[in-house]
């Protein structure tokens, strides 16, 4: 009786493991796969200002950052790159490719992107090969060490896109500062232009001549 009440227990039990595994597999099929498309990703900003003026502060914002910048870009495209080592064997570098466009309603959109890649020194072995008559023979000569990519990908933290575009920010209010001084300091020249020449009335240019004689 005792035997059977244990088989029927273990019955009970696999049944109910089954059950969750089913239930598991289930589910795990039937997943949604993960978002790949969002609006709200960290890869563009919207700033207040022609094409030409925040074009020119994201070339300026990647300059001050040590970024060197590839030649024979598009137009409204840069791209630039910097190395840092953090440890003595490691290197890592950031490149980023941004885009502007004007949206031809006072604003312009940036967009970019950065890629991080690092690289460790790792030992390679190195061999000799050496021929003795028909024959090859390829021997061990040591070892050297080389820099090899042991991680890339492309950066996702907001907080990095936020930095960027803060510095962005700031160039393109300091943009703005000097347009504005600028249109200040030469609209009094323009007025003095621009400025109509008083003309003296018919009558009393007749009644002046008429004095003279």
């Amino acid at each position: 009786m005792r035997h059977k009440r244990h088989v029927h227990e273990v019955l009970v039990v696999t049944s109910v493991a089954a059950t969750l595994v089913c239930v598991g597999g289930c589910a795990s099929r039937h997943r949604p796969p993960p978002q790949q498309f969002s609006a709200t990703a960290p890869f563009s900003r919207t700033f207040s200002g022609s094409g030409d003026s925040v074009c020119w502060s994201v070339k300026r914002a990647l300059l001050s950052q040590g970024y060197m910048l590839d030649r024979g870009n598009e137009g409204g495209v840069l791209t630039g790159s910097r190395d840092d080592q953090p440890q003595p064997k490691l290197n890592v570098t950031t490149r980023l490719q941004t885009s502007c466009a004007d949206n031809r309603n006072g604003t312009s959109i940036v967009f970019v992107t950065a890629m991080r890649e690092e690289s460790q020194l790792q030992k390679m072995k190195q061999s000799t090969s050496l021929g003795v008559g028909p024959a090859t023979l390829t021997m061990p000569s040591g070892s050297a060490e080389v820099l090899g990519t042991v991680r890339r990908e492309t950066v996702r933290d907001p907080v990095f896109y936020d930095q960027f575009f803060a510095l962005v920010q700031n160039f393109v209010s300091q943009e703005s500062v000097a347009t504005a001084a600028a249109a200040a300091a030469t609209a009094p020249e323009a007025q003095r232009q621009q400025r109509p020449t008083q003309n003296i009335p018919a009558s009393a240019s007749a009644s002046q001549s008429g004095e003279r004689d």
